[in-house]
């Protein structure tokens, strides 16, 4: 090393205002590229480009990094141990301290790397859409100047239907679709009333005609109803004919629940126009109550507005292993405790036998209710082995079911703050064009 204080038998590295003192010998040849580049240092220069500063008198270099972070590293560097994070550090924060010091991040731990590839890809799964409108945005239109506001409209137009809380029209949109599900609903649930069937058949009868061969837009419900498919499909269409990627557009979850919304409807339409009151009217008729009851899926379509709806969906997503360990724990107890309730109240005394569990997956049905604490009542064991069986099956229950939970609950925080950290962002900008 020929910069910096040539007599010095040692260097000191300041890392966040820990000091560590390395041996010239040892540094030539020491793990971390960064600090081994100090060794090749001839000009001042050269030193800050590797540090951010240095003291030549005391020859310290001086690095504005994390000081724990650095702890941890040169411990595993030096052999003392195995390279993990830091506690009460963010994974891609610690990743980055690897990186800038010469580390990957084939050198964590497996049960770490694990963790820093679920972190990376929650995070690019959650700030891409960002990320890319905001490069857009930064980079330079390649049609010039002429088409720089055509972008900017589209832009704008894809965070208005995308993002409720990006702008007032984006808010005011939002309200109007939140109004028309509502309104859907309620009609929905409104047409399944014995007084609304009722009068619903005393109107068919009065005119004379058949509300299927009229069409489902000639009644007061089913003018509503095709109001509200209107708009959704008015909706779906334009967020479609704006969005960058078509193919990804499709494969989106909210998306394809908005299709399995609006579909059945225009498929009731068809049949109701190709059947009339021929013979297959009556074999249609059943098809056409599934498909309008298929509108229920409208309810989701709220999740687009309302952070609680989109926090349970991406905790379902991010913890589908600890979801997939629950009904693993669920199918061996039910299986277990089936099978010996069954034995007890059935199998042993055919005489005074239980004929509620005759078989196994009539058994099922009790111990399902029985560890979920439901106890709907419909089935019990009468024999005192049967009972002591219930208790420990209601017990396990409780454990079995408790223990995932934990981590389910964890995710469901940390998704709540990613979302509502968002939406704060959308709602600052929406404050500064109100300002504006």
């Amino acid at each position: 090393m020929t910069f910096g204080r040539s007599g010095a038998a040692s260097v000191v590295l300041n890392v966040g205002g820990a000091r560590y003192s390395l041996s010239r010998e040892l540094l030539k040849d020491f793990p971390l590229r960064r600090v081994s580049r100090l060794h090749g240092c001839r000009s001042e220069r050269d030193v800050l480009e590797v540090c951010d500063d240095y003291d030549q008198e005391r020859n310290e270099y001086f690095f504005d990094r994390h000081s724990e972070a650095f702890g941890f590293i040169l411990l595993y560097v030096r052999g003392h141990g195995k390279l993990r994070f830091a506690p009460r550090m963010c994974e891609l924060s610690f990743y980055n301290e690897m990186i800038y010091w010469g580390l990957e991040g084939a050198h964590l731990e497996y049960c770490c790397q694990r963790r820093l590839d679920d972190r990376m890809s929650d995070t690019y799964t959650f700030y891409s859409a960002d990320e890319a409108g905001a490069q857009g945005r930064d980079e330079a239109p390649p049609g010039g100047a002429e088409a720089a506001p055509s972008r900017r409209w589209l832009e704008r137009m894809r965070r208005t239907f995308e993002e409720p809380t990006s702008s007032l029209a984006a808010q005011i949109l939002a309200s109007v679709s939140v109004v028309f599900v509502i309104v859907s609903m309620v009609v929905l649930c409104a047409s399944t009333l014995p007084d609304w069937r009722a009068a619903a058949a005393d109107n068919r009868s009065l005119d004379d005609r058949s509300r299927y061969s009229a069409g489902p837009g000639r009644e007061p419900s089913g003018i509503i109803e095709a109001i509200c498919i209107g708009w959704f499909t008015a909706e779906c269409i334009v967020r479609f004919i704006i969005s960058k990627n078509k193919c990804e557009f499709v494969k989106r979850p909210l998306n394809i629940i908005d299709l399995l919304a609006i579909t059945p409807y225009y498929i009731s339409v068809l049949m109701t126009v190709f059947t009339g009151e021929n013979s297959q009217l009556q074999r249609a008729g059943v098809t056409l109550r599934v498909l309008r009851m298929m509108r229920i899926f409208w309810v989701i379509k709220l999740a687009r507005h309302f952070i609680g709806l989109q926090t349970l969906g991406l905790t379902l997503k991010r913890c589908y292993r600890e979801m997939v360990m629950l009904l693993v724990f669920i199918c061996v107890a039910m299986a277990i405790f089936s099978a010996l309730s069954q034995l007890l109240e059935h199998g042993l005394d055919l005489e005074t036998s239980n004929k509620d569990f005759a078989s196994i997956p009539a058994a099922c049905w009790w111990v399902i209710i029985s560890m979920t604490t439901v106890g709907y009542g419909d089935m019990y064991p009468i024999t005192m082995p049967g009972r002591i069986l219930g208790g420990v099956c209601v017990v396990s229950g409780i454990v079995l079911l408790a223990l995932p939970i934990t981590f389910i609950y964890h995710s469901f925080v940390q998704c709540y703050h990613e979302l509502k950290f968002r939406s704060a962002r959308y709602s600052r900008s929406l404050s500064a064009e109100f300002l504006n």
